[in-house]
């Protein structure tokens, strides 16, 4: 995939190692007396590490590189013991990562009786706040986006605007050529509150009341519905009949909301695009065996790569210690109902 990653310049760099340990995420070593990055898969992209080179050998290239992985970094922090765990997790949240915050805070918790740490005391640390450790993160002020680098003799791009209360990002660096294009200006912060995208709320159900002719009221209930997001201990999966939709369920089926959604709690997933599935397995799992969810209802497109969705449900249910009724609905691509059983 194409994305930000760190590019470490061989002629720059005097393997001073000053940037090894502030890579939260233990993806730089030094070998060979030079700082090499020695797993993609654990550099997000962030550039915590830049500040600390004295040289100015590591900038923030856009490159195709393996995704990010989360799981398999909180996995390698958690033998590093309990700072450097709240050191990553608060690194993420500062960059308003909430999709890997989240992915790592439940990792976390599935696996808290396996480490010598408390994670409910880390969850609180990191969180600001004492006896939520199972709340939805509290959004800090974060960065910019970096700019873009320039092409030759062109300049950087403009760094992006903070989240509220955060600093602006910093400019793009000056192309490479006879002559550096300048760096970009940084954006600038807002003083506010935190991310509403991944803010928790609970909503109360449409009204029963007849709706204005051609108004369909939705069914939804709380926010976030994405998995990436969702809290699995959320008050809304607490005893809750559960939907697992595709994404594209919803645009294909006109009853979505009455027909489906309606009284039950909801997440949706795209097992081909999302990466990270395996932490949805382990969400569905503390929904199962912590929230207790009733039944779990899984609704899938007819295409194959959907039936991903079952393929979690189940993996998660092997996991559990708690059993619940499963519901498989497969639906077509215009919209029909092709099956619906319980499995």
């Amino acid at each position: 995939m194409l994305r930000d990653i760190i590019r470490i310049d061989d002629e720059k760099c005097n393997g001073c190692g000053l940037c090894v340990p502030n890579c939260h995420e233990g993806a730089l070593q030094v070998i060979d007396g030079k700082v090499r990055l020695v797993s993609e898969l654990m550099c997000d992209g962030l550039g915590a590490c830049i500040g600390h080179c004295p040289e100015g050998a590591i900038t923030i290239e856009r490159r195709e590189a393996a995704p990010y992985d989360e799981i398999a970094v909180i996995s390698e922090m958690v033998t590093k013991g309990a700072n450097t765990v709240i050191a990553h997790l608060r690194h993420l949240k500062d960059h308003h990562e909430y999709g890997y915050l989240e992915e790592g805070s439940t990792w976390l918790e599935v696996h808290s009786k396996e480490l010598v740490f408390s994670v409910e005391e880390v969850l609180d640390t990191v969180n600001g706040k004492s006896g939520q450790a199972n709340a939805a993160p509290v959004a800090h002020a974060g960065h910019g986006e970096h700019g873009a680098h320039g092409t030759a003799n062109a300049p950087g791009g403009h760094g992006g605007h903070g989240t509220p209360g955060g600093h602006g990002g910093h400019g793009g660096h000056g192309g490479q050529g006879a002559h550096s294009g300048a760096g970009g200006h940084g954006g600038h912060g807002h003083n506010g509150g935190g991310c509403p995208g991944s803010r928790e709320r609970i909503m109360a159900p449409a009204a029963v009341s007849a709706p204005a002719e051609g108004v369909i009221p939705s069914q939804l209930t709380h926010w976030p519905v994405q998995m990436h997001l969702v809290n699995p201990n959320s008050p809304a999966y607490r005893s809750a009949d559960l939907l697992l939709a595709a994404d594209c369920v919803a645009f294909s089926l006109g009853s979505f909301h009455n027909s489906f959604l309606k009284g039950k709690a909801l997440a949706i997933a795209c097992p081909k695009l999302d990466h990270g599935t395996e932490t949805y397995v382990e969400k569905l799992t503390v929904m199962i065996d912590t929230a207790k969810v009733n039944t779990i209802t899984v609704m899938m497109m007819e295409v194959p790569c959907c039936g991903g969705l079952m393929q979690m449900v189940r993996a998660a249910m092997a996991r559990a210690s708690r059993k619940v009724p499963v519901k498989a609905i497969m639906v077509s691509i215009d919209g029909k109902i092709l099956s619906d059983e319980w499995i």
